[in-house]
Formats: C-alpha cells, structure tokens, sequence
C-alpha cells in the first residue's frame, strides 16, 4: 500500500506568523482551525476533515524566494468573479489575470505572505461557457 498525503505544508517566515496565514486560508476555505492551534505557536493547521489533507503552516527561518513550485488551485462554489472579490476583501492580491476573452481561464493571487494560489472558474461559470459555444457552434 502507498503513502496518503496527511499534510500540504506551506512555509511562513517573518514578518508572517503560521496562526495568521492559517487563519487567512481558515476564512477562503471555510474550515476550522485545529482546536490546539493559538497565535505565536510554530505551527498552525486548518483541519480539512473527511480524509481529505490539511493545510499545515510552519514558521521557517528563511523567506521565500521566487515562485511556488506547488500551489492550490480553488474551484469556487459560487462564480470566479465572485470569489475573487470574496478572497481579495480577506487580504489576498492579484499576480496575473489570465482569464480570456471567452471566460475560461484563472486569476493568479497570492496569500498575505506572497504564496501563489490560483482561482479557478466555477462548475457554473464552465457549464455557461459550453453552452454559449455550443449555441456558436450550432449558429454557424
């Protein structure tokens, strides 16, 4: 038998503290933080439940330095453009806009501390985009 992913753990280094960036990842995924988990502590998690892995964050000497190699990718409950306005509002930024013309496509942000995470189009925001294709494609 394999090796499951218990964790996904990110790196914090000063000024960012492992509390702070799990809460900001707490309040963009709606999930609790982990019950022993308190301000200044080493560590923090956000507990994922259901088997599923858990964001670990774990404050580290060295800042980062260039681009993630690994980041998360959300698919929103609601629309793109709703949930980037929703995880703006909670302190994240804009790197690159790459959503195209037709409304596929992502926007690249970045967590308090720089890390990279992507906002994906909805299942509704794909569903509307076959459609209008496929309402082209039949017009033709």
């Amino acid at each position: 038998m394999g090796s499951t992913v218990r964790h996904i753990t990110i790196d914090c280094a000063a000024p960012h503290e492992p509390y702070d960036l799990a809460l900001f990842w707490s309040r963009v995924l709606e999930l609790p933080l982990g019950p022993d988990d308190f301000p200044g502590d080493p560590e923090a998690a956000v507990i994922a439940g259901d088997g599923r892995p858990m964001l670990l964050f774990v404050r580290v000497p060295d800042a980062k330095a260039g681009k993630n190699r690994v980041h998360l990718d959300l698919e929103p409950d609601t629309t793109r453009e709703e949930e980037l306005e929703r995880v703006l509002a909670l302190g994240a930024t804009v790197v690159a806009d790459m959503r195209k013309p037709n409304g596929r496509g992502w926007v690249v942000c970045a967590d308090p501390a720089g890390n990279e995470f992507c906002v994906e189009a909805s299942a509704s925001d794909r569903a509307a985009v076959e459609l209008r294709e496929r309402e082209a494609a039949e017009s033709d």
